[in-house]
């Protein structure tokens, strides 16, 4: 089994910063990108941002300049930085990762069970 854990979320006022974090556990055998997606009440889901197995990062047009996405490999970790929060960040946080099982032959996606992140005006 593969298992994502987020934490970080939570109230925040217009302006602040808040710090996502994901740990990803189980029989991994290699990670390859690692990434956050969020969705609003009533809105489909969304890439955030995303991180291969070598740190190139992608970032979707509407957080460029204020979030920032990094990982660590040797902890099987993803982190989502946010600052300057602005309300229409409001949303459910999803931690994703693209996992190797042990002894498997191809990647499947995992998820997390998401996080709330609230940004008040």
């Amino acid at each position: 089994q593969v298992q994502l854990v987020e934490s970080g979320g939570g109230l925040v006022q217009f302006g602040g910063s808040l710090r996502l974090s994901c740990v990803v556990s189980g029989d991994i055998f290699r990670i390859n990108d690692m990434g956050w997606y969020r969705q609003a009440p009533g809105k489909q889901r969304e890439l955030v941002a995303t991180v291969s197995s070598d740190g190139s990062t992608n970032y979707a047009d509407s957080v460029k300049g204020r979030f920032t996405i990094s990982r660590d490999n040797a902890k099987n970790m993803v982190y989502l930085q946010m600052n300057s929060l602005k309300p229409e960040d409001t949303a459910v946080y999803y931690c994703n990762a693209e996992v190797r099982r042990l002894w498997g032959a191809r990647y499947d996606d995992y998820w997390g069970q998401g996080t709330q992140v609230t940004v008040s005006s």
